[in-house]
């Protein structure tokens, strides 16, 4: 079955699919670039910086030579002296340690990363030491255990980070030779080898500086992070449209189920129904219902109450049906047609059992709403006839390529019409198909033999009595529709008290029919 619905334009998916994909490759590509671009930024800062700061630690060390070596050599005209007090002699150069001393302070006054240190525990009297820190001490107790050893340390605070490396001084033979014999040395038992100090290079980086090597990382990161906040707003939109969408979809589909059987309904949106003019042919239980007199009662009725009364009317009827596993077809004005066996079958003559007790169900629910009805001031409820057939018919889509029913045509369903047609009100009639599969669930008598249009073979009609109790007794079902009575009784579906009560009533009511006609009651049945 097909709804005419307006035409929606559909989003442009491939251009945008295709943006997406560009800009995916183009940030996968991006990543091993920006790397390798910072590398080479990296190599060259870091080579500049090694080159500047060689640059300027080597001019320092010459300008210092050139003044505190050589100079001094030339002043002094061939007398030369070496000694840690050179500063105050002229002519003397200093001495290695001394040297060292020196070198550190002019290293530091020229540089801002780098700072040299020349220290150690047993320092010279009259010699300015800033006192050894932790790890210094630790670093020479254990370069002096194991020279070999190499120590270092890498700490961060704030937004600096620090290295330090120290390796061990160790004692030359004229190292020894000076050391145990001057005066102000505070050791004298130095051997060759021995770690006297240690000489200390530290490196400080600021993080900002270091961090803003990755310049063209950073540039990558913030275009990766602006595209995905981008993708991210785009996929909201896009969820937000999915979800109008699915709502709107949704509330198209809920509003298109009302004029599908739910088992169609089901199958197609489940795939399990293709939605083509295609049929099949299987063997059903037809269900055709009829209201006796609807065209009398119509006009008896304003337009407004006959609309609300026959809406409720197949509600009910509808909600029976689909209780028992029903397809319904249509509403025909006041007709009713039912199947079962297709799209969902449970048997054959499984199927034709719930159809009969579908029929009983709604005869029963019947005399219930015109019981309800008379107490709302209908004088003339509904009366319903009710037909029943088994055979085969076609069953799928019927129709143009633009618009199609799922129904059943066939020579049975006319057959099911036409024992409605016979019926008596609030009688079920059934064929012979019928009545064979379920006649150990009812009790039925057989009527006079009609025949049907397309159907070559006589016809014998079947009228429900009642159903078969567990030892297949009568069932007890009495039913009568005309005008001045509307009954409907199940005596299997009373309880005592129940029964009891009808008794009295049904007593009450012979009584008064006999004072009516004025002689003894006949004992009536059915």
């Amino acid at each position: 079955m097909s709804v005419p619905v307006d035409p929606v334009r559909r989003p442009r998916a491939r251009p945008r699919n295709r943006f997406v994909i560009a800009i995916v490759v183009a940030l996968l590509a991006g990543l091993p670039l920006s790397v390798w671009l910072d590398l080479c930024s990296i190599s060259e800062s870091a080579l500049r910086t090694q080159a500047n700061d060689l640059n300027v630690a080597v001019t320092g060390i010459r300008s210092f030579y050139a003044s505190d070596v050589v100079g001094r050599v030339l002043a002094s005209h061939g007398k030369t002296v070496v000694t840690d007090r050179y500063a105050t002699i002229p002519g003397a150069i200093p001495i290695p340690a001394t040297f060292s001393l020196q070198l550190g302070a002019v290293i530091g006054e020229h540089q801002r990363n780098f700072a040299y240190k020349f220290t150690s525990d047993y320092p010279f009297r009259r010699r300015m030491h800033p006192p050894l820190d932790a790890f210094e001490r630790d670093a020479l107790h254990a370069l002096r255990a194991d020279p070999t050893h190499e120590i270092s340390s890498a700490t961060q605070t704030g937004f600096t980070e620090q290295v330090r490396v120290i390796a061990p001084i160790r004692m030359g033979a004229t190292c020894v030779a000076c050391h145990n014999t001057h005066p102000d040395s505070p050791k004298r038992d130095w051997k060759v080898g021995d770690v006297r100090g240690i000489q200390e290079l530290t490196v400080t980086q600021p993080i900002v500086t270091s961090l803003f090597s990755f310049r063209y990382l950073l540039v990558y990161f913030a275009i990766a992070a602006a595209t995905g906040i981008a993708f991210i707003l785009l996929l909201r939109r896009q969820t937000e449209e999915l979800t109008a969408s699915y709502v709107f979809l949704s509330s198209i589909s809920k509003k298109i189920s009302r004029y599908l059987a739910p088992q169609i309904y089901d199958a197609i949106f489940a795939g399990r129904a293709d939605v083509t003019l295609s049929t099949r042919r299987k063997k059903l239980t037809i269900f055709f219902s009829d209201i006796k007199d609807f065209t009398s009662t119509t006009e008896r009725l304003q337009p407004e109450e006959l609309t609300a009364l026959l809406n409720e009317y197949l509600t009910e009827m509808s909600t029976i049906a689909l209780a028992h596993g029903g397809t319904i077809d249509k509403f025909v004005g006041d007709a009713i047609l039912v199947f079962f066996g297709d799209p969902e079958s449970r048997g054959i003559a499984e199927d034709a059992a719930a159809a009969v007790k579908m029929a009983i169900a709604m005869q029963a629910r019947i005399a219930e709403l015109n019981a309800e009805w008379r107490h709302r001031g209908i004088e003339s409820p509904f009366r319903v006839r009710m037909g029943l057939n088994t055979g085969y018919c076609n069953v799928g889509n019927f129709g143009s390529a633009d618009r199609f029913d799922y129904t059943i045509i066939g020579a049975e369903a006319n057959l099911a019409a036409r024992l409605q047609s016979i019926a008596n009100a609030g009688e079920i009639v059934l064929s012979y198909e019928s009545y064979a599969l379920v006649r150990e669930l009812v009790i039925a008598h057989a009527l006079a033999p009609i025949t049907v249009k397309g159907i070559s073979r006589e016809i014998v009609p079947y009228a429900i009595d009642g159903l078969a109790g567990s030892a297949g007794a009568r069932g007890g079902i009495y039913s009568a529709h005309a005008t001045g009575v509307d009954l409907y009784l199940d005596v299997t579906a009373l309880d005592p008290a129940t029964a009891e009560r009808t008794r009295t009533l049904l007593a009450d009511a012979l009584a008064a029919l006999e004072r009516r006609n004025g002689a003894p009651g006949k004992e009536g049945g059915r």
